[in-house]
């Protein structure tokens, strides 16, 4: 067998002894290949017992739904190094569920590159309804990591997704960093990273400008760490939405520093859905945050109930505590700088603002900033602006 066949997407077992400590997989340079040659490649990268790096060059290459499927022999992380742009195909019906890129059941994981995915949902927005219907079939996620371990995505580009950018679900000591988001502020359930039923993830040094949260964290999130983030246009940070399912697991250790956000509709958000089964998000910080012409800077909505949806009437049975926001700074699009309207049947315990300070930038004629509270225990120090409602 010609040894440059073991670089290319024919490789075979017999390969073994010619690359004996190191697999390295080209998939070709044309411009569109076959899927199926695409998921060989990667069949052998995972099977390799060595060292093995699955690399999509420079190019555009169109392909539908994959799953890269563990898991895998590698003793050290799988390496997929993406150099190509890599387009959604724009036909929903050949999507068997709502996900494009899956990378799913695999411990050591490396996604790099320097790449993008271009989901192409500039074609298909028009078929998103969720605004309107709360029960509504979401549109296919662009990469999602299902039940990885030992994950790390980097230098990555994602833009134009159908619905959400990222997501992450089952995850376990993940880090995500070095990436680039985009899509159309008015782009709808576009959330650029979303985090739900995961352990130890971190994201860092990454612009997120797209039409939904920015990065949004559900449930059964814990010990999640976001810093370096710049965040706009989009919806702002947000814990939830909570409560909306039944036997949603609690939401516990979210660390939110050294951010921006520019031009959002909300900034550091917790919400909950009203009438929710019992759960809990606690041990949450939001810390050294630069607001500008932010629509809501500070808000806890346990009223929350989007345009549209069938929203109970019973009080949420989230029960939100140990929640704290220091040295948040910068500008509000809106008179209500800070707004925390808690259950009325589990009110917010220990809430605590320390060293706020937010002015004013909207068209309207007000004298200053005002806060609002209903349904919580809170504490402030150092610098109160707006002046702590009480």
């Amino acid at each position: 067998m010609d040894k440059e066949m073991c670089h290319g997407v024919k490789f075979s077992p017999s390969c073994q002894g010619k690359i004996p400590n190191e697999l390295n997989i080209n998939v070709g340079s044309d411009e569109y290949f076959a899927l199926q040659a695409f998921m060989k490649a990667w069949v052998a990268a995972c099977h390799w017992r060595g060292k093995a790096r699955l690399l999509i060059p420079q190019g555009i290459f169109l392909i539908g739904q994959v799953t890269f499927q563990g898991p895998c022999n590698s003793p050290t992380p799988i390496i997929v190094q993406v150099a190509a742009t890599l387009k959604a195909v724009t036909d929903i019906s050949e999507f068997a569920s709502p996900e494009w890129v899956t990378f799913e059941d695999i411990n050591g994981l490396i996604v790099t590159g320097g790449g993008t995915f271009d989901g192409q949902g500039d074609v298909v927005w028009k078929y998103n309804d969720c605004r309107r219907n709360s029960n509504c079939q979401l549109l296919p996620t662009s990469i999602k990591f299902n039940s990885i371990t030992n994950g790390n995505l980097r230098g990555i580009n994602s833009v134009n997704a159908k619905s959400f950018h990222i997501a992450m679900n089952r995850c376990q000591n993940f880090r995500a960093f070095g990436l680039h988001i985009t899509a159309p502020e008015d782009s709808p359930n576009t959330d650029g990273i979303h985090i739900s039923s995961s352990n130890f993830v971190k994201v860092s040094k990454s612009i997120i400008s797209t039409g939904d949260d920015c990065i949004s964290i559900g449930q059964g999130s814990t010990n999640i760490s976001i810093n370096k983030v710049t965040c706009g246009p989009g919806h702002g940070i947000s814990i939830g939405s909570l409560g909306k399912y039944p036997d949603e697991k609690d939401v516990i250790g979210i660390i939110v520093k050294n951010s921006t956000l520019m031009n959002t509709d909300n900034g550091l958000r917790i919400k909950t859905w009203p009438g929710s089964p019992p759960s809990q998000a606690s041990g949450i910080l939001f810390q050294d945050i630069i607001m500008k012409n932010v629509k809501n800077p500070i808000i806890i909505d346990q009223l929350y109930c989007p345009s549209g949806s069938s929203c109970r009437t019973q009080p949420s049975r989230v029960r939100i505590s140990n929640i704290h926001y220091r040295n948040i700074r910068g500008t509000s699009s809106s008179p209500l700088g800070v707004n925390l309207m808690c259950s009325p049947q589990f009110p917010c315990q220990n809430v605590e603002l320390f060293d706020i300070n937010l002015r004013y930038s909207g068209k309207r004629r007000v004298s200053a900033l005002t806060s609002s509270c209903s349904n919580v225990k809170a504490g402030f120090g150092g610098v109160q602006i707006p002046p702590p409602c009480r």
